[in-house]
């Protein structure tokens, strides 16, 4: 296990090394861990924010075709026909570009970031033993940058506003007082997390769009999920978290404004109308039909005048 670990490892220094040298960078601009790692969150999510468009576009499709699922789930029903079910929910993905496991994409995309940046927070906390005491060797950062030289002083710390970004909610905090920033930090990960599913939501109802059912089951257990985890990372990670939701919110938002998300646009199957020359027609047999008289008229009339025959013969 330590080997593959090591291994894994040193297939990842050099994006440690570049990340690292990415956060010496902003915080050489402004001497400030919290916003050096905002500014990283943001580069990091410019990089992402294609793919985030692309995931929100993918699940607006994706509820765009619960009709036509619907539809096809009760033309194929039962364990016979379920390869044939499969075929063609296939084939209805790949005609309107939609993707089932599309809405997983950023979360997806964000695993590597997340393991990359705690690396990175942990070896500028790193600390080495000399002569029996623990001292500062911070990594993945360039030796001359003032990162570097400010880790030395601080003894490892990553301060900013008071805390220590390397600490966790559970870490041995100096009181109680000192631990809320951290649990602070975690609710507010969450929160953002339930108000950008809510984002969601809101616009499928305005749109009338149904939601498909594993969407629902992912949007209520996945940010419980990644709460466990906001507990047990540094709190710098956290911020990042932070950070990079509160951009796909803003994405989101953006996108809806302008109508590139919209799953009504150019997509609807309309009945064609009828032409013209069509209704023209309807209208004149309609009219005809009305004006022609009933066949129990024509006997009554024909009727009433061989009486008047017979009355004049008579006379």
């Amino acid at each position: 296990m330590k080997s593959f670990s090591h291994a894994v490892g040193s297939v990842f220094q050099p994006i440690f090394h570049l990340f690292g040298a990415i956060l010496a960078f902003f915080y050489g601009l402004i001497p400030n861990y919290a916003i050096a790692i905002i500014l990283l969150t943001i580069v990091i999510m410019g990089a992402l924010t294609p793919f985030t468009i692309k995931s929100t576009k993918s699940m607006m499709a994706m509820q765009k075709l619960q009709p036509e699922i619907k539809k096809l789930q009760q033309k194929y029903k039962g364990p016979e026909n379920r390869q044939l079910l499969n075929e063609e929910m296939m084939k209805l993905y790949r005609e309107e570009g939609a993707n089932p496991v599309g809405g997983c994409l950023p979360v997806l995309l964000q695993a590597p970031f997340l393991f990359i940046l705690y690396s990175v927070i942990k070896g500028l906390a790193n600390k080495v033993l000399i002569h029996g005491v623990a001292v500062a060797q911070p990594r993945y950062i360039p030796t001359s940058s003032k990162m570097y030289k400010s880790l030395i002083a601080s003894h490892g710390q990553i301060k900013a506003f008071g805390m220590d970004l390397n600490l966790k909610p559970f870490s041995a905090h100096g009181s109680v007082a000192a631990a809320i920033p951290f649990f602070v930090f975690v609710a507010i990960a969450v929160v953002l997390q339930y108000f950008q599913m809510a984002q969601m939501n809101n616009r499928n109802k305005k749109t009338g769009q149904a939601m498909p059912s594993q969407q629902q089951a992912m949007q209520r257990f996945l940010p419980i999920i990644f709460a466990y985890f906001y507990l047990v990372i540094p709190a710098a990670v956290v911020l990042y978290m932070i950070i990079s939701t509160l951009i796909r919110i803003i994405t989101q938002d953006l996108m809806f404004r302008a109508g590139v998300s919209n799953p009504n646009k150019g997509g609807q199957r309309m009945i064609p109308a009828p032409e013209p020359k069509e209704i023209q027609t309807k209208e004149a047999t309609t009219k005809e039909s009305k004006q022609e008289p009933k066949p129990s008229t024509f006997k009554s009339q024909a009727q009433s005048r061989s009486k008047a025959k017979r009355k004049r013969k008579a006379r």
